[in-house]
């Protein structure tokens, strides 16, 4: 795909106030801005970090065209020096980051970015754009995926994704999540993902009849040979019909490996077991029975309760738009100025205190029971602590701070989660393939405990704050509030 001007992909007061720095000479002051977010989506207990290759990719081929600055110089708003000053850009500063894949919680740093305050300003608005929309739908597509256990789930939605970029790149956090295929030939071709599909209605209604359809299909696709029964009626037209085809070609010998059919619409639980059924009967036990038709995974979840005899689901508009929760509350903030070797550490107050940011220069530890592999919980801390493990640990709920946690000394190992991405403007990453991340964040998720991965009223994991952090946070709070 032919790489994008994406340099006016920000906000206009972005750009303002890169202007006003400019003309202050403060656009080479070193700032510190976090991006996190406040709150799962679809009532989860986690999400799955995603982006972070476009986002690479972003600040890699970040520089303004000479159309660019054209367009802006037309607005009438900025003046020559400093849109000569865009026309050089170049990112120079630092980005660490989670790795993609990786199991997120809300209030901890998953981007961080150390850069001059016109280079940090600028990229705001595309690393949240990029950040929060990829992982949305990895997030939703690990919900899809547990509610489906060991079947198969591919990604269907690109017809009903909110444009091309977002059924792209949303392709590929599907399967980030545990999506095994999708439908996007695009998608398949960008980031070497398998595409699968079997036929639409209409190539049944093209024929004089639905047996007709169904033996052209079969004689065109002799590898894998997946029949949709539902045009007319299942059980009675649809069902009978691609058995008398799984028939004849078992008789000549060409009976795919894979065959089997598609649900689309009915009811899927009674659908499947009456298919499943029918299809023993006449001697297709090997036939997979697979099914689209609006789900998610609060309907696969009941329609396996159900003892439906489906195995390959394809998840669409649900998993595409995340449609019960369609954006993700990511924010990026300002938490330190660098004056010199010197970190001045800000923050943002609020009368809502969840939207209290925390100050300083930081970073994530993930702390594990030792014995099980499972997260205790996040730990935020200044990047100068340090903690022994063969220490014990006192953990504490930073909100309802007499909630405490004692670790025991090597009872617990601890995982530093922000990995350098661009360091003095130069990438010192390389990101994996797609299915590598998809395996990674498997290994993620079975971190996590089995009560944190329910559907609905899921286990919270707490993200605490150290000691020290805690203190400059409640002791800036107090200054604020005597200044005014």
């Amino acid at each position: 795909m032919p790489q994008q001007d994406l340099s006016l992909l920000t906000d206009f007061y972005q750009l303002t106030m890169m202007q006003g720095y400019f003309f202050q000479e403060r656009f080479g002051e070193k700032s510190i801005f976090d991006l996190f977010y406040r709150s799962n989506p679809s009532g989860s207990s986690f999400s799955i970090a995603a982006g972070l290759d476009q986002v690479i990719d972003y600040i890699n081929n970040l520089t303004f065209t000479e159309e660019s600055i054209h367009y802006l110089d037309s607005l009438g708003v900025f003046e020559p020096a400093f849109l000569d000053y865009l026309r050089h850009f170049k990112f120079t500063g630092d980005i660490y980051a989670v790795l993609e894949g990786t199991v997120i919680f809300p209030n901890e740093p998953i981007v961080k970015v150390i850069a001059p305050i016109c280079e940090a300003q600028l990229i705001e608005t595309a690393l949240l754009n990029i950040i929060n929309h990829q992982s949305l739908i990895a997030t939703k597509s690990a919900r899809v995926n547990w509610a489906a256990g060991d079947d198969m789930v591919i990604e269907f939605g690109l017809r009903r994704a909110q444009g091309p970029d977002a059924g792209i790149y949303g392709a590929r956090a599907a399967v980030i999540g545990g999506c095994s295929a999708t439908s996007n030939v695009l998608a398949g071709k960008m980031f070497d993902i398998p595409v699968k599909g079997t036929l639409a209605h209409s190539w049944v209604m093209n024929f004089d009849s639905e047996l007709e359809a169904f033996r052209s299909y079969a004689n065109q696709y002799k590898a894998s040979c997946f029949l949709l029964v539902d045009t007319y009626d299942t059980l009675k037209s649809g069902l009978p019909n691609a058995i008398t085809v799984f028939n004849e070609l078992q008789e000549q010998g060409t009976l795919p490996e894979r065959y089997g059919i598609r649900l689309d619409s009915g009811d899927l639980a009674y659908l499947s077991k009456k298919a499943r059924a029918m299809l023993d009967q006449a001697g297709h036990e090997k036939a997979i029975i697979s099914a689209s038709s609006d789900l998610d995974e609060y309907l696969i979840r009941d329609l396996k309760l159900q003892g439906a005899k489906i195995s390959l689901w394809g998840v669409g508009t649900n998993l595409i738009t995340s449609s019960d929760c369609p954006a993700f509350g990511g924010v990026y903030k300002l938490s330190a100025q660098i004056v010199g070797d010197t970190v001045i550490p800000k923050i943002k107050l609020s009368d809502n205190n969840e939207k209290l940011t925390d100050p300083g220069n930081k970073k994530v530890l993930r702390i594990y029971d030792k014995e099980t592999g499972k997260i205790k919980a996040d730990l935020v801390t200044l990047v100068h602590e340090h903690y022994d493990e063969s220490h014990p640990l006192i953990i504490f709920d930073p909100i309802s701070t007499w909630k405490t946690s004692t670790l025991k000394p090597n009872s617990y190992t601890i995982r530093e989660l922000l990995v350098p991405i661009f360091i003095n403007g130069t990438c010192v990453y390389e990101s994996p393939t797609t299915f590598e991340i998809k395996a990674y964040c498997q290994t993620e998720l079975a971190t996590l405990w089995d009560e944190s991965r329910r559907l609905i009223n899921a286990q919270i994991v707490y993200v605490d704050l150290s000691e020290e952090l805690y203190t400059l946070k409640h002791t800036m709070i107090k200054a604020s509030r005597v200044s005014f």
